[in-house]
């Protein structure tokens, strides 16, 4: 019998604009990332909240694919709902260019050739 190896998912740090804050009034702003799953695409689908309010689904991504949070024992949708709308923006901009390539190229103008070429943007969690 042969066991398939079962590989962790590369994470990735992060650290939120403003951050949540919690019952206590703490903020957490520190993060990680893994990288989607297909699973984690197709499994929102049939969420009920999902269905009736397709814009949830980013609610319910993120909460399967953000592993940390400050010192947040759990990451469930309660805690992507209560996000400020800059970090929600900044943890949907870091799931698209992780889950896309895993990192953005840009198309740079040398400005003393005037040659063009790609370079790699920043780490993803930047």
């Amino acid at each position: 019998m042969v066991e398939a190896a079962h590989e962790v998912a590369p994470e990735f740090a992060f650290e939120l604009p403003y951050g949540y804050l919690d019952g206590e009034g703490r903020r957490h702003r520190a993060g990680a990332m893994r990288l989607a799953t297909a699973f984690d695409e197709i499994a929102p689908l049939k969420d009920p909240r999902v269905v009736q309010n397709p814009g949830y689904i980013v609610v319910i991504l993120l909460s399967r694919v953000v592993t940390r949070l400050g010192t947040l024992e759990y990451i469930n949708p309660k805690v992507i709902e209560g996000l400020f709308a800059s970090d929600l923006a900044h943890l949907q901009d870091m799931y698209v260019r992780l889950n896309r390539n895993g990192r953005e190229r840009m198309l740079v103008t040398c400005p003393h050739c005037a040659g063009d070429f790609e370079v790699e943007g920043p780490d993803p969690g930047k």
